[in-house]
């Protein structure tokens, strides 16, 4: 036993919740608490004793996601090993993969994909791109992305990842989405990723979107344009004042236009373009 794990015990805790026995269901159990804190010696000999690796509280939390969200990879080892369901689903529709790439893990998430972990839940929940844009894991945000992540997963509450990265100021992030080809324009109701970055006043994001096609006509379901969002004469307006006065260079139309018709694999198929690399270089934003 690790030094401060707690004492084994055989309570019928350990065993999971039973009809009419409703604390078990609401507090977390003895295998929950060592998987959250990263006890594997408890965790194994509970496993060992015969602790249901599947356990559920209210919210339908299970082990592995409490061991994904603390990024204890030995203990998402453990569970997946002893036949843990890779793709339990939380009261908020948050997978293991959900809560492995909201703490930046990249060893837990490659771990559940070799799990069978599905990297596009089929619900209009966050997903785990979602997830890492939200919490600002680039790394993980490109690892999902060659995992063959859907950059246009839409959120019933946050729209694209795209979105969520704006709205959380996350460039590094926002950049690796475009990048690889996502909708700068994608909309929820009618409010694009311009209008985010408007209203955080992030001008180094706007002039980012701005150079990947963003639209800074476009009006949002109060029919205002993203600088409606600015204050007069700041940092900000000044921008959208320069971009919604200057058109774009052809340059940036025929950039724009190309990787379009690239589609998501923009960077992929740039590559294999009989053009010059320089070009390629262009269009790939390099």
């Amino acid at each position: 036993m690790e030094i401060g794990d707690p004492p084994i015990t055989t309570t019928s805790a350990l065993r999971g919740p039973v009809i009419g026995d409703i604390g078990n269901w609401v507090d977390r159990t003895p295998i929950h608490d060592a998987s959250r804190h990263g006890h594997t010696l408890q965790l194994k000999q509970l496993i060992e004793t015969g602790v249901c690796v599947n356990l559920v509280t209210v919210d339908s939390i299970t082990p592995l996601h409490e061991a994904c969200l603390q990024g204890h990879i030995q203990c998402v080892k453990l569970l997946l090993g002893a036949g843990a369901q890779v793709d339990a689903r939380n009261v908020d529709g948050s997978t293991p993969l959900c809560d492995a790439s909201a703490s930046g893990s990249l060893e837990c998430m490659k771990l559940l994909l070799d799990y069978g972990a599905k990297v596009n839940p089929p619900l209009f929940t966050a997903s785990p791109l979602h997830e890492a844009c939200m919490n600002g894991n680039p790394e993980c945000v490109k690892f999902l992305i060659e995992a063959g992540a859907n950059l246009e997963a839409h959120d019933c509450h946050f729209g694209t990842a795209l979105h969520v990265a704006c709205a959380r100021e996350h460039l590094d992030c926002a950049k690796a989405l475009l990048c690889a080809g996502a909708n700068v324009n994608a909309a929820k109701l009618h409010e694009t990723a311009l209008h985010h970055a408007a209203k955080v006043k992030n001008k180094d994001l706007i002039e980012m979107l701005v150079d990947f096609g963003g639209n800074v006509y476009a009006r949002d379901n109060r029919g205002k344009r993203p600088s409606d969002y600015t204050w007069p004469n700041s940092p900000t307006a000044k921008c959208f004042e320069y971009y919604e006065r200057m058109p774009r260079t052809l340059a940036q139309l025929c950039r724009i236009t190309v990787r379009k018709a690239l589609g998501q694999k923009a960077i992929e198929n740039a590559s294999k373009l009989n053009i010059p690399p320089r070009l390629i270089e262009y269009i790939s934003y390099k």
